[in-house]
């Protein structure tokens, strides 16, 4: 029995090894992005129960959107050292953009379950929602 938990215990070690090389270690903004994540995954099925349409297929779904993300992060930490060289540009850059796409879904569940959300804040929820990508009104 000892010799199968060194293996589980060499196999975590691996799993973590090869993770904080991929996504750079772990710094403050990893820690940010991971709660982020967390909380926008758990907010999301907090949503889902309350309209009472909370589906296995659609967390499946959300939870391969939420490990894309960290893939990307290693790909951005990749880029950084392997093409420009050295620093965190693209990986900071990658980040900071899932942070506040994240922070934004945050606070959208948090409103649509009844929490209440400033006025201000709403407003900019609504201008984000009414255009696409390129600052376009739907």
């Amino acid at each position: 029995m000892k010799v199968f938990w060194n293996w589980v215990q060499a196999a975590f070690t691996a799993i973590g090894g090869f993770l904080g090389w991929f996504l750079g270690g772990l710094d403050g903004f990893l820690y940010a992005l991971i709660a982020f994540v967390v909380i926008d995954y758990l907010t999301g099925v907090m949503c889902a129960i309350a309209d009472k349409k909370l589906s296995s297929e659609i967390g499946a779904r959300g939870i391969f959107k939420k490990v894309l993300i960290f893939v990307l992060v290693g790909v951005g930490h990749i880029v950084d050292n392997q093409v420009i060289g050295d620093g965190g540009a693209i990986r900071t850059a990658v980040i900071f953009f899932y942070l506040s796409n994240e922070g934004i879904s945050i606070l959208e569940n948090a409103g649509h379950i009844g929490l209440p959300i400033p006025e201000k804040l709403r407003m900019i929820l609504a201008q984000l929602n009414s255009c696409d990508g390129e600052g376009v009104d739907k």
